[in-house]
């Protein structure tokens, strides 16, 4: 048993949280002040103002040092084989996202990569990346297949990130099956065998062998229509495989509301947002995840954050840490663009990236606050942190002094 003492303020303490937070509460941080906080055995056992009284437990003085639950990133591609650095050039030169897509790059470059790439160095590459994201305060992740696109890699993909989970329980993963993230080459002019593929091979052998919680479309132009994303979501959901969205991420696609259609979790990216997706998420009780770091690498609109909070829509923040579109699984970074070209407060962003996504990856029984109960993964703040709204505002500077993970100090 640890005791946690001389914590300045301790962050996101609920007593309990049964539903997303939306609106208003978004802009709400509860904390303790000159707290203390009792672990056991990884899990948070009490926590309250000094002084404390415990007997017999290991004392960890935090010498004045702010506390915030770690981050929970309910949306990632961190299983890949290479980088695509290339095609950063590509951009850079005037390339726009399709038109790399169109000439075979995108996620069709790396789909070629992973399948030359053994199981075993495509473990060793997403575990770097896990070991990374973890000492920048990552509690808790979600990590999507998509860059197989034939049966026997998307199955290779789903089984490294099951040795994740495996290998590292002191931390939710959650595991998305993505196999229509693009119509392969060899399907190009076969559209409807691949969507069949998908169907009738992949999603069973999913299923069967229990590699994924989630069934994801990437539902955008030059992807996949509302009506294939309606069908391949539904013969998901069939298998037991609830439903998330790659949505309006470059144009108006329809993906907000076919995933809202089926009870999608969370419709993720949404750069894109009229009144027809609002209306669709206001009816719904699906979190709209935003991964304003794509925006950003991409140069593409950021989504309307503010829009999404005032009509009471429950928003996550995630990385979307991927080799194409977001070559970054840095949180503190996300928070930072959240705020600066999102307009949403300090507050607001905080609780994005860890309660509301803790609910957009169905782990909020597990982490996001610090609630009795609840795995003990938490981030304490340099010394020198004068404030909450420091975070964000200082997008250069490494201000996580330790993380904790069930409880264990993590090399940072």
């Amino acid at each position: 048993m640890k005791l946690f003492t001389n914590i300045s303020r301790l962050y996101q303490v609920r007593e309990s949280v049964h539903k997303p937070l939306r609106g208003s509460e978004m802009g709400e941080l509860p904390f303790l002040a000159d707290a203390w906080l009792l672990v056991d055995e990884g899990k948070i056992v009490d926590y309250g103002t000094n002084p404390a009284v415990h007997n017999g437990v290991e004392m960890v003085d935090l010498e004045g040092k702010m506390v915030l639950p770690a981050f929970v990133d309910s949306h990632t591609h961190i299983v890949y084989a290479k980088s695509r650095e290339e095609e950063f050039v590509m951009r850079l030169q005037g390339k726009s996202y399709e038109e790399i897509a169109e000439s075979g790059g995108g996620i069709l470059n790396s789909a070629t990569k992973l399948r030359e790439t053994s199981e075993e160095a495509l473990y060793e590459s997403a575990e770097r990346r896990l070991k990374e994201v973890r000492s920048l305060g990552t509690g808790a992740i979600e990590i999507k297949s998509g860059y197989g696109l034939d049966t026997e890699s998307e199955l290779k993909m789903l089984r490294v990130i099951k040795k994740l989970k495996s290998n590292y329980p002191d931390m939710p993963v959650r595991s998305t099956f993505l196999g229509a993230h693009a119509i392969p080459t060899d399907y190009k002019y076969r559209r409807e065998d691949f969507i069949q593929l998908i169907i009738e091979e992949m999603l069973p052998l999913v299923a069967s062998e229990n590699l994924a919680d989630y069934c994801d479309v990437f539902c955008e132009r030059g992807f996949f229509t509302v009506d294939e994303t309606d069908r391949i979501l539904k013969a998901g959901i069939k298998l037991g495989l609830k439903a998330k969205v790659h949505a309006n991420e470059l144009d108006y696609s329809g993906g907000v509301q076919v995933g809202v259609a089926n009870n999608a979790v969370s419709v993720d990216h949404l750069e894109f947002l009229g009144k027809e997706e609002i209306n669709a998420l206001k009816s719904s009780n699906t979190i709209a995840t935003l991964l304003p770091s794509t925006a950003f690498f991409l140069d593409i609109d950021y989504a309307n954050a503010r829009n999404l909070i005032r009509e009471n829509i429950p928003v996550a923040l995630a990385s979307d840490y991927n080799p194409g579109s977001t070559p970054s699984g840095r949180m503190p970074f996300v928070l930072s663009l959240a705020c600066i070209k999102m307009k949403m407060t300090p507050e607001e962003a905080i609780n994005a990236a860890t309660i509301n996504g803790a609910f957009a990856m169905e782990v909020a029984d597990k982490v996001g606050s610090i609630t009795k109960g609840k795995i003990a993964s938490f981030m304490v703040l340099k010394k020198e942190v004068p404030s909450i709204a420091f975070l964000p505002y200082a997008f250069g500077t490494d201000w996580i002094d330790q993380v904790y993970l069930f409880g264990e100090p993590q090399i940072h």
